[in-house]
């Protein structure tokens, strides 16, 4: 335990968890506020267990933060083409309105955050996707650009241990990644060839798990199941990187299943403390320093469950901006059958992207970009339950045959793209939905546009020209964003911005309305990008503001 902590931070995933380690790193003395439990990977992701494949990302108590939906948005049966469908399943009509899929935001609450049940993507954004308003009119530019912000992508990069290529491409780097790129699965090798013939080139993606043995931690042995928990610590996430050097400094106090209930501002504009649980009984903590880290929906709501005399609108609220700007990530992802490739479900998940069509302007007549990435083992088609429930119709000898004859054919593409922020998506509070502490519920708007339809389209058009290139005969399953709200990448809630009026925190984080106040996670993102994954962001992002603490 630490006395009197410098820094409060709350949240132990991507944002917390590097925060965490830059600031104890540098002698400071941090507390640490989780709302969600520890993970034992030897217990929770037993995926040697005969009946791995029914297993999920493990979901104790306490790990999901409970949301509620507002309008997510109508579907237009002119846009019946983009339905979600399966072989195994009829098609149906689509719904009049987006409903949500699964948990719809999928998150984890606990000691890492969602970077536990992440894929391990560690993407940098295209330094004009940071420029998006200069370059295309559209959306709104960051106040900090990608020269700002590199020299922490490689901080980050070396705590993880990223895998990546030796070529840049846009991203310019001022070293290499720390290992060389994981090599590419079968199925990853027969989209690359298909997308070398058609002008889109394939590249192996960076991944935040060890090609080889790398800081105490073992390579990676190929078993696929990243999202179900990686039993054996080569993948970076939080847990097992940022946090675990951060508590063998000694400076570091952590508190789990501590959700935080309201934070008090005081004179000044400071925070000067905050509540929490430990079982039944409320906890007070001064905050001499705090940096919130609960993400994109956790992070606003507690903003504006703190609201009272000293900030009637919610807590870093004088602009109004707290909630607003939600942005969801655009995807879609097609699967087809291909006759005389095997080996489909094996290999690293997302080993293989294509940034070809990810940089601003580079989809034609629209602002955002998109990128295209190998995702058979990410939509669990590695395992003969996924594939014989969604991908072989009928049942009897008939079903077993074919399940036996197919399986391994299986390809799938998954494209990520950029929804553009309007002033209709956000996250406020519930008005009717409590939680146990009688607390509001965060609650989800998001809405699509026509330019964000559009990118969709384009999108399952280029899947469906890859999938035949590679050499599909029959498409299996296809689905995405338009009928149904599933996202585990959602930023903008709590915008950075170079001016007060224009959003929540300022170019290196801190709040414009309290000193003492930081944030370090996806909600200050002021766009998504064109398909990046965000953690490497969030932490180079976290890297940074811990900087600036330091800096006083």
């Amino acid at each position: 335990m630490v006395d009197a902590p410098d820094v409060v931070v709350v949240g132990a995933g991507a944002g917390g968890g590097a925060v965490a380690h830059a600031l104890t790193a540098a002698g400071a003395r941090v507390l640490l506020l989780e709302a969600g439990p520890r993970f034992d990977p030897v217990r929770d992701y037993p995926q040697t267990a005969p009946d791995w494949e029914r297993r999920s990302f493990p979901a104790p108590p306490g790990s999901r933060g409970a949301v509620t939906f507002g309008d997510l948005g109508a579907c237009d049966a002119a846009d019946a083409d983009l339905a979600s469908w399966t072989a195994a399943q009829p098609r149906r009509a689509p719904p009049a309105r987006r409903e949500v899929t699964g948990e719809g935001y999928w998150h984890v609450q606990g000691w890492g955050g969602t970077t536990l049940h992440f894929i391990g993507e560690a993407h940098r954004m295209h330094p004009q996707a940071m420029r998006l308003r200069s370059v295309t009119g559209a959306g709104v530019d960051w106040p900090i650009g990608y020269d700002d912000l590199e020299p922490f992508y490689l901080q980050a990069e070396t705590v993880l241990g990223v895998a990546g290529p030796a070529e840049a491409g846009d991203r310019w780097r001022s070293a290499p990644y720390p290992l060389p790129a994981h090599p590419l699965s079968p199925g990853a090798r027969r989209l690359a060839e298909a997308g070398a013939r058609l002008g889109l080139p394939w590249e192996a993606n960076a991944r935040a798990a060890l090609s080889q043995p790398w800081d105490d931690r073992p390579g990676c042995i190929y078993c696929g199941q990243c999202g179900r928990g990686c039993p054996i610590g080569d993948k970076g996430s939080a847990d097992v990187t940022f946090l675990r050097r951060a508590e063998v400094t000694g400076r570091l106090e952590a508190r789990v299943n501590a959700p935080v209930l309201r934070l008090h501002p005081g004179a000044g504009g400071r925070i000067v403390a905050l509540d929490h649980l430990d079982g039944d009984r409320v906890v007070r903590v001064e905050t001499p320093v705090l940096v919130l880290a609960a993400g994109a929906v956790q992070t606003p709501r507690l903003l504006l469950l703190s609201a009272g005399p000293e900030a009637p609108g919610g807590v870093a609220n004088g602009s109004g901006h707290v909630g607003r700007h939600f942005i969801e990530t655009l995807s879609w992802l097609g699967t087809g059958l291909v006759p005389g490739l095997s080996g489909t479900h094996l290999g690293l998940p997302s080993d293989a992207i294509c940034w070809g069509l990810n940089a601003p302007g580079s989809v034609p007549g629209l602002p955002g970009g998109c990128r295209f990435h190998a995702a058979t083992q990410e939509r669990g088609l590695n395992g003969p339950v996924a594939y014989g429930t969604r991908v072989v119709p009928g049942f009897g000898a008939g079903f077993k045959a074919a399940l036996r004859a197919g399986f391994g054919t299986a390809l799938s593409v998954g494209a990520m793209g950029e929804k553009l922020p309007d002033e209709v998506s956000r996250v406020d509070l519930d008005p009717e939905a409590r939680d146990g502490m009688g607390l509001a519920l965060p609650r989800i708007t998001s809405v699509l546009g026509r330019q964000d339809i559009a990118l969709l389209r384009f999108m399952a058009g280029e899947a469906r020209r890859l999938l035949a290139e590679a050499g599909a005969v029959a498409m299996a399953e296809e689905g995405g964003s338009w009928d149904g709200f599933s996202a585990t990448h959602v930023f903008g809630t709590c915008r950075m911005a170079a001016r007060r009026e224009d959003g929540v925190v300022g170019p290196d984080g801190r709040a414009f309305d309290h000193g003492n106040l930081w944030i370090a996670d996806a909600s200050v993102f002021p766009t998504g990008g064109g398909g990046e994954s965000p953690s490497l962001t969030v932490q180079a992002l976290a890297l940074r503001t811990a900087a600036a603490i330091l800096a006083g």
